[in-house]
């Protein structure tokens, strides 16, 4: 990987930016012994990576989120250690942020210390969503959450994707839509995610080149 230490992660409501920070951060334990991810998604009750503490503290992987432990409960009470994480050159971090522009605001509130060390903000893309299905209408978006938290973009994830139902013509159209948001906006493609059952069936080369499988860590099985 040739990304920064720190990594924030954002993207639309069912963007699955949640489903990418969790593989991101397993990925990168692969390769670096102190790795931690932050949980600032106030805003989604469903489906976010506190959830997973366990799972990721088996794994070696710090887990930073509210200070309510109870994963029914969402309210803006975020642990000191956040702050720490984010400046501590010694550990590779990711912070998952709330889906839309008001789930920012919490990452505003880290907006200056994070402008103080190397950062890549990853912008997660699904072009089946109504609210990114267009260029105009994901940049948009896009620029929306940059002003709200006060931090930069620099890199687009294509993850686009309809949960277990994913085609690779799914992921294809998602890849066409976030190539003409690269071109709009100068902001590079960093990664092309699919789970892994589709991505072993692209076969378009630019997609391949940034390809980015995952496991749906997040659904139980019995969810579609």
């Amino acid at each position: 990987m040739r990304d920064k230490r720190l990594v924030v992660v954002i993207g639309h409501y069912g963007s699955g930016k949640t489903e990418f920070s969790v593989n991101y951060a397993i990925k990168l334990k692969e390769k670096y012994k102190n790795v931690n991810i932050a949980d600032l998604d106030i805003v989604n009750p469903y489906f976010r990576s506190r959830e997973k503490r366990e799972y990721f503290e088996k794994n070696g992987i710090k887990v930073y989120d509210s200070s309510i432990k109870n994963t029914s409960i969402d309210i803006p009470a975020l642990p000191a250690e956040i702050g720490a994480a984010i400046q501590n050159q010694d550990e590779y971090s990711v912070i998952d942020v709330g889906g839309d522009p008001v789930g920012a605001r919490v990452l505003a509130r880290y907006a200056e210390k994070i402008k103080n060390v190397e950062y890549d903000m990853f912008y997660v893309i699904n072009g089946n969503r109504p609210e990114t299905r267009t260029v105009a209408d994901t940049i948009k978006y896009l620029r929306m959450i940059e002003s709200t938290s006060g931090l930069k973009v620099t890199g687009l994830i294509n993850n686009t994707h309809m949960l277990k139902d994913t085609t690779v013509k799914d992921v294809e159209f998602g890849h066409e839509l976030t190539k003409k948001v690269s071109w709009e906006t100068d902001i590079p493609i960093r990664y092309e995610a699919a789970i892994k059952e589709v991505a072993l069936k692209i076969t378009n080369k630019e997609i391949i080149e940034k390809l980015f499988p995952i496991n749906l860590y997040m659904r139980e099985e019995w969810m579609s």
